[in-house]
């Protein structure tokens, strides 16, 4: 059993000992810090947060302790009820709210739960801001308001409608077109909230669909980390229904996978270089990923004449960079995409419409569409030549010790000098590093790498 306190929130198993679980205590004493930092940020008279949560057994329960808990700190709670966290994120601004708690633990496990912190802008919360939480959690010091000032709780169950909404108003969603192509896809819910959203927004776009798994009782069919092993069933019933493909989500929505007409994993790394490749042909922009993502995307971006920058490794990091560079989209390569237009933060429900999108205006099948390769010559048109879409068995990421940086170990991919793309035969990549050592991290898809170091290297 485990609690993870970090600056990103906090996230556990459900039951056991305080302190060492997500425990009801726990969920108030986090949800008390987060109420008594957000009024610290604002001198007011009301403060208002949007509380969301996903399909998880024990959603309701933590929802529960989370808004009476912000409405003993006088603060108004909008319960925007099963939701998912892109939805609150999208929520939060239009409610003029002071900031949001989405109630998920993403992709792990059914036994988990977590608090998901907001600012008032609908976006995660910064390092900073994290850690003055994580402190005044470890202070104690905290009053809570007198019976005449308690605050309220207002339910609105309408926000994944007008979420919907929001992503059919994108210009760059071409209702007309995917409503003319009349697809069928088939859509696995997990059995979360993904079960309710991805099947009202087909439905707007004129889908027919099939629905697999998309039950909200938090009884998660297989892991719901969408990767190709968890999803055997779903390859099956594209086949079976011969869909033009299929769609699966996260239990909170905000990482999205394809699998192809033949069944086979489109890949989730691929999701956000397929919609930017979409996005970078009817609008010049920057993009930004982390830097465990694929390259496809900074090579599609760099054949589109654009400028690509990879942050650190986290979505907050990647929004702060998407700021800084004035990029049009990003994301992560576990499919997470966003895209400024609407909000900072990872949307599927985005994704999705931006790849029919793309589908529609190019009428191929996703299978012939992750075959496709563009050309990197700056003279020759990316938008006339498909998408890149190389197999990069050779990426991974790379952590210094002793790199000139006042912290002893740090993660600087972006001082490695650039490296020529390897041969399909995927050979060795050199990399000149200069009295450091070098340590790579990889994930379970990735294949081995090996590094030569300089002679005069430690």
């Amino acid at each position: 059993m485990t609690l993870i306190k970090s600056i990103s929130g906090i996230r556990g198993t459900i039951g056991g000992t305080v302190g060492d679980n997500l425990t009801p205590v726990d969920v108030v004493k986090f949800a008390s810090t987060y109420g008594i930092w957000l009024k610290q940020q604002r001198n007011k008279d009301n403060y208002k947060v949007v509380v969301g949560r996903d399909a998880r057994i024990s959603g309701e329960m933590i929802q529960n302790l989370v808004m009476n808990t912000l409405v003993g700190l006088g603060i108004h709670v909008v319960d925007i009820g099963l939701s998912t966290t892109p939805t609150v994120e999208v929520a939060v601004p239009i409610e003029f709210a002071d900031g949001g708690i989405i109630l998920t633990a993403s992709h792990n496990p059914k036994q988990w739960n977590a608090l998901k912190l907001l600012n008032f802008k609908g976006e995660f919360l910064n390092a900073k801001e994290g850690q003055n939480i994580l402190d005044i959690a470890e202070s104690k010091d905290m009053s809570f308001s007198t019976v005449n000032t308690l605050g309220k709780i207002t339910k609105n169950e309408a926000y994944i409608d007008i979420h919907i909404d929001e992503v059919l108003k994108l210009p760059l969603v071409d209702v007309k077109a995917i409503k003319k192509a009349g697809f069928k896809i088939v859509v696995d819910g997990v059995n979360s909230s993904g079960g309710i959203a991805v099947p009202k927004l087909l439905e707007r776009l004129g889908v027919h669909t099939v629905e697999l798994y998309c039950t909200p009782n938090g009884h998660f069919p297989h892991n719901p980390e969408p990767l190709k092993e968890h999803l055997t069933d779903l390859s099956k019933l594209v086949i079976q229904e011969r869909a033009d493909f299929g769609i699966v989500v996260d239990p909170d929505v905000d990482r999205l996978a394809f699998v192809c007409e033949n069944g086979d994993m489109f890949g989730e790394e691929y999701t956000l270089v397929a919609c930017a490749d979409y996005v970078l042909s009817k609008t010049s922009g920057n993009t930004v990923s982390n830097m465990s993502s694929t390259r496809a995307l900074r090579d599609i971006t760099l054949s589109h004449g654009q400028n690509y920058q990879a942050s650190a490794v986290g979505e907050v990091n990647v929004v702060e960079l998407m700021k800084l560079n004035k990029a049009i989209i990003g994301g992560e390569g576990n499919g997470g995409i966003i895209y400024p237009e609407l909000h900072y933060g990872r949307d599927a429900l985005v994704g999705i419409a931006l790849f029919l999108s793309l589908l529609a205006e190019k009428n191929m099948s996703v299978s012939s569409l992750s075959k496709f390769t563009v050309p990197l010559a700056s003279d020759q048109s990316a938008s006339s030549q498909g998408l890149l879409m190389p197999k990069l068995k050779y990426r991974f990421r790379v952590s210094f010790e002793n790199f000139g940086v006042s912290t002893p170990r740090s993660e600087l991919t972006k001082q490695v000098v650039d490296f020529t793309r390897p041969s399909v035969t995927f050979d060795e990549i050199p990399i000149d590093i200069y009295n450091s050592k070098v340590y790579l991290q990889g994930k379970h898809t990735w294949e081995q790498c090996t590094v030569n170091m300089r002679d005069d290297a430690s």
